[in-house]
């Protein structure tokens, strides 16, 4: 077992995202820098989405996969000559994988800036509780 899977277990990272496995409307895609951080009620997730509006981003979850696609909205000025640029005019792709742990009625996102976090609220069932004992 990996370090990421002892400290955080409900998600694993799912392998390198290319071309051939992403959505056929996305094109090639590269995997976004993202943080994935547990409290005793939730998960935390932060993706980093840099050129990224709201209506190009998609979140889905479906069959203990969560899903974050994002399509950048930049695009070249007519006439403009590149000269250097840090990133690549890829789409983002990122796939977790999860444990059913977490209740997704209760979800709240929020895209600011290219940076999505989203709160993922645990279950009831698996939250610790404290019991009284007599």
């Amino acid at each position: 077992m990996s370090l990421f899977n002892s400290l955080i277990p409900a998600f694993r990272r799912s392998p390198a995202v290319t071309s051939a496995t992403s959505s056929k409307d996305l094109g090639p895609t590269i995997r976004p820098a993202y943080e994935v951080r547990e409290t005793q009620d939730a998960y935390g997730l932060t993706v980093y989405l840099p050129g990224v509006a709201k209506d190009g981003l998609e979140f889905t979850v479906e069959e203990g996969r969560l899903r974050v696609a994002g399509r950048r909205a930049w695009k070249r000025p007519e006439g403009w000559t590149l000269r250097h640029r840090e990133s690549s005019d890829a789409n983002y792709e990122l796939v977790l994988t999860h444990e059913n742990t977490v209740d997704f009625d209760k979800v709240h996102a929020e895209l600011r800036d290219g940076v999505l976090r989203a709160s993922l609220p645990k279950h009831e069932g698996v939250k610790p509780r404290r019991i009284a004992i007599s």
